[in-house]
């Protein structure tokens, strides 16, 4: 996970209805994603044969409402990556997320005393790739601290044709985190995300981390009101 500060202004129009952006200390914050699924079930029980197992490389803003009193924070995904073409589909049938198959690929050496990662796709002839390696151990994220805000948003939001917007709800216990050692994203940005975010994305990441993940149970979406 590549966290870096933006000027609210290049968020905002990625912002659905309903919603506001979330903010950390005051500043305003993108990141790029890499991570892999593993045993996916849709309803939970459904496995679709080869798409159990898969990478995702996606660059999200943070944005967060009130319901019922209490404030929700959430994640707007500005764009998806994934090598399936059927997860994309069931993707944007389902939540409307703007999601792209383009090939994609992943060395991941992990144990319980950290390693490296690395995803590497490609667009026509240009290629990409995000990559990291742990520095000591991993620890659940501080109370108040950025790692909290970055990885504990539980709602997912996406703008839907004709302005709406749908919220779902996505469950899971806080993750363990490792601070990341040279981290960085390689490759024309501005031809994946336009050229604003291209140039934020040329930049060291104000921080970086890497995630030990949990069971993730993604729940239905409904519109809000």
């Amino acid at each position: 996970m590549l966290n870096y500060a933006i000027d609210p202004a290049l968020a905002r129009p990625f912002v659905p209805r309903g919603t506001e952006l979330d903010s950390f200390e005051r500043k305003t914050y993108v990141s790029l994603v890499g991570l892999r699924f593993a045993r996916t079930r849709i309803f939970g029980k459904i496995a679709i044969p080869f798409h159990t197992n898969f990478d995702e490389i996606n660059l999200r803003i943070y944005v967060r409402r009130k319901e019922a009193g209490k404030l929700r924070r959430g994640v707007v995904f500005i764009k998806e990556i994934v090598a399936l073409p059927a997860v994309t589909f069931i993707a944007r049938l389902a939540y409307g997320e703007n999601y792209m198959s383009l090939p994609l690929r992943h060395s991941i050496e992990m144990s319980s005393r950290g390693g490296s990662i690395e995803y590497r796709w490609k667009l026509k002839d240009r290629e990409f790739r995000l990559s990291a390696q742990t520095l000591g151990d991993p620890a659940f994220s501080k109370e108040g601290s950025l790692e909290q805000f970055i990885t504990e948003h539980y709602w997912g939001y996406t703008t839907q044709p004709g302005g709406s917007a749908l919220e779902y709800h996505v469950a899971h216990e806080p993750w363990r985190i490792w601070r990341a050692g040279e981290a960085r994203f390689e490759g024309d940005a501005a031809h994946l995300y336009g050229v604003e975010l291209g140039r934020v994305l040329a930049r060291p990441p104000e921080s970086a981390f890497i995630a030990d993940g949990s069971p993730v149970q993604v729940f239905a979406g409904n519109l809000i009101e």
